[in-house]
């Protein structure tokens, strides 16, 4: 780490820290240094002085939609607690949120104060930030049809940006593109007025319906994601690797876009079930699986 970002934020700092704990997944290596920002203004200042002493990094919110290598992380890993969050009521209601607050919570905090219009966001396992950074999406909802903007930070400061200039498609966004260098400190999502026991009850059913066809346990969610006019869990699932095991990892029985850590799991061997995964579509059916999620670290 430079001396001049050791200087900045030593008090922080923490040194050879696994990140299996930190990721949805429960694998990977260590980090070589970790800080944990606890509000937006926090995460600017760290980020800013990684730029400015090009010192490479990790941004981890829930930890969900990554693959840790074995090797770990050489760099910092940045632990994002900014968890503040605004309601703003009245006939156009939203809610602004800090990058670190899980959508899932958010979700059902709208519903209990009587907002619509994230219901399908409390099946989402990641954060604010990852899901504005991704266009996380569930159930026919995402976050490009709800977000009104978000607060960016760029080299030249903080930045207010309207959801059109995120550019979003599918699972993607300008950011997630690396079409500019740019992180999510916050954003606010357009609410609607209505019964906190009806909205509660939507949250329920598709929770329900979550529950039903994705399978319990530690994972990094949809591995792969679905090609034009098709899903890729079925895909695999026609490959016949349903079940299939490399080690302790475990393409799920109940849906074949999920695998599973099936205990002391090596991120090898998941890595090893992707590339089988997407080798033996390749050869069946002639179609390219795009991960989802993001590989970090070394990998072989």
């Amino acid at each position: 780490m430079p001396i001049a970002l050791r200087k900045q934020f030593n008090e922080l700092v923490q040194e050879n820290i696994s990140l299996a704990p930190y990721t949805s997944a429960r694998i990977g290596g260590p980090a070589d240094y970790l800080i944990t920002v606890r509000d937006a203004g926090e995460l600017a200042s760290v980020v800013l002085a990684c730029w400015e002493n090009r010192q490479q990094y990790l941004l981890l919110g829930a930890g969900s939609n990554l693959l840790v290598s074995d090797k770990g992380f050489h760099g910092l890993v940045i632990l994002n607690k900014a968890k503040a969050t605004q309601f703003r009521p009245g006939s156009s209601p939203s809610v602004w949120a800090e990058s670190g607050v899980l959508f899932s919570n958010l979700a059902h905090r709208c519903a209990a104060q009587g907002f619509s219009g994230l219901e399908w966001a409390a099946t989402i396992p990641g954060t604010i930030g990852g899901a504005i950074y991704g266009n996380a999406g569930a159930f026919g909802g995402d976050t490009a049809h709800n977000l009104l903007q978000a607060e960016v930070l760029t080299q030249t400061g903080r930045e207010l940006w309207p959801a059109e200039k995120l550019e979003y498609a599918y699972r993607s966004s300008l950011l997630k593109r690396g079409k500019l260098l740019g992180l999510v400190l916050s954003g606010e999502f357009r609410l609607e007025n209505g019964d906190p026991a009806l909205i509660q009850t939507t949250i329920n059913q598709l929770t329900a319906r979550r529950k039903e066809s994705q399978p319990p346990g530690a994972s990094m969610g949809s591995m792969f994601k679905n090609p034009p006019a098709d899903f890729a869990g079925r895909l695999i699932e026609a490959a016949g690797l349903k079940g299939a095991r490399i080690g302790n990892a475990e393409i799920s029985t109940l849906h074949a876009n999920f695998f599973i850590n099936d205990g002391e799991t090596r991120a090898s061997d998941v890595k090893a079930l992707i590339d089988l995964a997407k080798q033996t579509v390749k050869e069946k059916f002639d179609v390219n699986l795009e991960l989802e999620v993001e590989l970090v670290g070394e990998w072989e």
